[in-house]
C-alpha cells in the first residue's frame, strides 16, 4: 500500500496540472456561417428570341366572290342580244343572273414562326411593356363553284372561284402585361402584313354549260391590324413558354376584270370583248400558337 502512494499522488498532480493549463486558454465560442443573401427578384426586362407552331382559320365567310355584270355592249357599242346580267349563267332570258355574291370557306392551316421582342419591368412594379415583331408561315386556302350557275337549263355549275391567304405573314406590335413573379398575363396588338390571292374561272364548254368562257386572277398584299392575348411563364431565369391567340382583322378586297369569250358553235355568242369584273373579300383570321422564348440581356 505505501507502494502504491507515491504513484497515486504523482497521478493527482498531473491532473491537476493538465487542468490549470486549459483553464488557461481562450474559451472559443461557435462561429455561424454568414447568411446566405437571398436570389435576386425575377424581372422580364430584357430581350428575347423565339419560335412558335400553331394554327390558323379563317373566320366568317372565308372569302366572298362578288360578280358585278359587265357592260352589255356590242362591239359597236350597241347592247348586247340578248342584254345578260350577269358572266356568272346563261345567255338565254331563262337564264339570266343579276350581280350576286357567294361564298368560299378556306381549310385551315399549319401555322409556324419566330419571334424578336424586348420587355421592360420597371422596378417594383407589376406592369410589362414591350414590343415584338412576328414573321412566320400560314396557308389558307379553297376554291367553290357559284351555285347560281345551275339554273333553269344550265345544268354544270361552271364558274369556279378559288382564293389563298398567305404563304408568309409578318406582325408588329405593342405589348402590355401584368406579372406576378414568372407568370406574365398580356394584351398584344399592333399592325400585320399578309398576302391574298383570288381567280374566277369558268373553262366549261360542254353542252348544259353558259355561253362563255371567262378567266380573271390578281393578288393583294394587305396591311391591316391585328390583337390579341397570352399568357407566358417563365420556367428559368432565360426561358419561357407561351400560349397566345391572335386575330387578324382583314376585312378586305380588290377587285379583278377581264374580258369573255366563247367556246366554237355557241348558240347565243357572247359579245366579243366584254368587259366583265369580280371583287373578291377576305374575311378574318384566327390563329392559336404556343412557343419558347430565350431572353438575353
Amino acid at each position: 500500500m505505501k507502494r502504491l502512494l507515491p504513484g497515486f499522488f504523482l497521478i493527482a498532480a498531473c491532473a491537476v496540472v493538465d487542468w490549470a493549463a486549459a483553464a488557461d486558454l481562450p474559451v472559443r465560442m461557435p462561429v455561424k456561417a454568414p447568411p446566405m443573401a437571398p436570389p435576386p427578384a425575377f424581372s422580364w426586362t430584357g430581350c428575347y428570341l423565339g419560335g412558335y407552331v400553331g394554327s390558323a382559320s379563317s373566320s366568317g365567310n372565308g372569302t366572298v366572290f362578288t360578280d358585278q355584270g359587265q357592260n352589255g355592249l356590242g362591239a359597236a357599242g350597241s347592247i348586247a342580244n340578248p342584254p345578260f346580267l350577269s358572266y356568272s349563267g346563261g345567255a338565254v332570258a331563262a337564264r339570266l343572273v343579276p350581280p350576286h355574291s357567294w361564298n368560299n370557306g378556306l381549310d385551315g392551316s399549319f401555322l409556324g414562326g419566330g419571334t424578336l421582342g424586348c420587355n421592360w419591368e420597371p422596378a417594383g412594379s407589376p406592369f410589362v411593356v414591350g414590343v415584338e415583331g412576328e414573321f412566320g408561315y400560314l396557308n389558307l386556302r379553297g376554291q367553290t363553284f357559284d351555285p347560281n350557275t345551275v339554273v333553269s337549263t344550265q345544268t354544270v355549275a361552271d364558274v369556279l372561284g378559288s382564293a389563298k391567304v398567305g404563304d408568309w405573314y409578318g406582325m408588329a406590335t405593342a405589348r402590355l402585361g401584368y406579372a406576378i413573379d414568372r407568370v406574365l398575363f398580356y394584351a398584344k396588338g399592333g399592325a400585320a402584313f399578309i398576302p391574298t390571292r383570288a381567280s374566277i374561272l369558268d373553262a366549261c364548254q360542254t353542252t348544259g354549260c353558259g355561253n362563255w368562257l371567262i378567266s380573271t386572277s390578281g393578288n393583294e398584299t394587305f396591311t391591316t391590324w391585328t390583337v390579341g392575348a397570352g399568357i407566358e411563364w417563365a420556367f428559368a431565369q432565360n426561358w419561357s413558354v407561351k400560349a397566345e391567340y391572335m386575330f387578324i382583322g382583314l376585312g378586305d378586297s380588290f377587285q379583278t376584270c377581264g374580258s369573255a369569250s366563247t367556246p366554237p358553235g355557241a348558240a347565243v355568242p357572247v359579245v366579243p370583248g366584254g368587259s366583265f369584273c369580280f371583287n373578291h373579300h377576305f374575311d378574318g383570321i384566327n390563329t392559336m400558337k404556343v412557343g419558347l422564348n430565350y431572353r438575353f440581356y
